[in-house]
């Protein structure tokens, strides 16, 4: 719930319902509520949704964000809410679908443990990276890909910040390969068959159970360049992850600490232009989640094929896919 176009009396009804855990949010839907009554509380249905004059303002406990949509007191308000504008009613239970979407989905992402071992088996990769080696590919490009990109105008995408996201993982990317090969590591072979296999097990299998029980997944025609265009920098970015994390052989340490830094660099470039790219703030959740579920996946891969392109590509694919279809569009004009 947010929105600055809500008056005392528009929009006609106005069920807000929020979760327990979005504070901002929550306190947001109140005020609007307030507006038609300022003594409303939360749970307090003003006015009559069968005249046109509802206003309630409800919180879902334990839940917030995407999780609002199937929780079931969400549902039960919704259904009830629709019941009191159209003059009817409704039994039984609500379809509360909430726990077995999440059951199907790690369903999905533990069945690529297995599916991985029928991919060919790859030749065993170098040692580990070197510590130093490490933290220079990583904690390098963390620190100057901000600053490089601060005074730089990257507006060339109707999606709010995908654009910059696409040059700062690009700009990402290529710092921290071109250290890694200074360094003497080399990318190696690239197993393309593994390589489409992860990318597809990730876009169509899991990005279609998404797509069919969460949210949007499969894009229209209009954000194909856009995938495309993110996917120019995804690619070298999720390459030098694999790199930096042993194709999925580093310690959790390392693994946190990589992909600790792309976030905090993510974080520093909102610091230094935060009302241009303030929107980030809100895709830094989407990545996360990125890289617990499809990392793992990649992980997987990684270990079986010993082939740090075929993991930074198929997953370089995925990531491009994720934020394509997440980011908002708008009309330029």
């Amino acid at each position: 719930m947010f929105s600055e176009a809500v008056t005392k009396t528009e929009p006609r009804n106005l069920l807000m319902i929020t979760g327990a855990w979005e504070g901002f949010l929550r306190a947001d839907a109140l005020k609007n509520a307030r507006l038609a009554d300022p003594a409303a509380a939360e749970g307090e249905t003003l006015g009559d949704p069968a005249r046109n004059t509802g206003r309630r303002a409800v919180v879902a406990p334990d839940v917030e964000h995407v999780s609002v949509l199937y929780s079931a007191t969400a549902l039960r308000e919704a259904r009830s809410w629709l019941d009191a504008v159209f003059g009817r009613a409704s039994g039984g239970p609500v379809a509360a679908t909430g726990g077995w979407i999440v059951l199907l989905l790690a369903g999905v992402v533990v069945l690529a443990w297995p599916l991985a071992g029928l991919l060919p088996q790859g030749e065993r990769l170098a040692p580990t990276l070197p510590l130093k080696t490490f933290l220079i590919a990583v904690l390098v490009p963390a620190v100057v890909t901000p600053l490089a990109l601060s005074r730089i105008n990257t507006h060339f995408l109707p999606v709010l910040v995908a654009d910059y996201l696409a040059v700062h993982l690009f700009v990402y990317g290529a710092v921290s390969l071109g250290l890694l090969l200074w360094s003497g590591v080399r990318v190696g072979r690239v197993a393309w068959l593994s390589a489409i296999a992860l990318a597809a097990y990730g876009i169509v299998v899991f990005g279609g159970a998404l797509d069919r029980y969460v949210a949007s997944f499969m894009p229209n025609l209009a954000r194909l360049p856009i995938i495309a265009a993110i996917a120019v920098g995804a690619v070298p970015y999720m390459l030098s992850d694999s790199l930096v994390t042993d194709n999925g052989r580093a310690s959790y340490l390392r693994v946190f600490i990589a992909r600790g830094a792309f976030l905090a660099s993510l974080g520093a470039a909102v610091a230094l232009d935060f009302k241009r790219l303030f929107f980030l703030v809100i895709i830094i959740p989407v990545i996360l989640l990125f890289f617990i579920i499809f990392g793992l996946m990649g992980g997987w891969v990684g270990r079986r094929t010993m082939s740090p392109a075929a993991v930074g590509i198929g997953l370089g694919l995925i990531l491009a896919w994720s934020l394509g279809v997440t980011f908002p569009m708008f009309s330029p004009g």
